[in-house]
């Protein structure tokens, strides 16, 4: 991820049907930023953040997938997300962009174990953690939303 791809991100962040998996509104430009930010500030600290993904076939920047270290419910964690553009929905792309995170993951960072958080409701996301092997361990509710955590450990 970029700073220069704010303006692509913002197509995901202000769409409604992506939003509606977060449960909270659409992104401005400036929320947007901030969002970009914050994620090349984890990168520089970590070696590790958000890939932008890229559609092979158009060139067109479709989505964000990567690692993210979190707190949940006071444990440590590193998160494998994944948001991509709705109209890029249900073509394989989520689970195959996941699936290399995964691989980077568990291979070139020898990290021990990821989670994903996805919200209760968002079934396609629950889908795409299950296809990269990732189990569900706990129901949590965070910020007022009820929230699924699936979770991988490094064999």
């Amino acid at each position: 991820m970029r700073a220069d791809d704010v303006d692509d991100l913002l197509t995901i962040f202000a769409d409604p049907r992506v939003m509606a998996s977060f449960g909270v509104g659409v992104f401005d430009r400036a929320q947007m930023e901030r969002w970009v930010q914050r994620n090349l500030e984890h990168q520089q600290r970590y070696g590790y953040g958000l890939f932008s993904v890229i559609h092979k076939a158009d060139g067109r920047l479709v989505g964000d997938c990567g690692l993210e270290n979190m707190e949940i419910e006071g444990v440590a964690e590193t998160e494998l997300g994944y948001d991509f553009r709705s109209d890029y929905w249900n073509k394989g792309l989520a689970t195959e962009a996941a699936a290399s995170v995964r691989a980077h993951a568990f291979g070139h960072l020898a990290l021990r174990r990821l989670v994903s958080l996805i919200r209760d409701r968002n079934l396609a996301s629950q889908r795409v953690a299950e296809k990269i092997g990732m189990c569900q361990s706990a129901n949590i509710v965070r910020n007022g939303h009820a929230y699924c955590v699936y979770s991988l450990t490094n064999a």
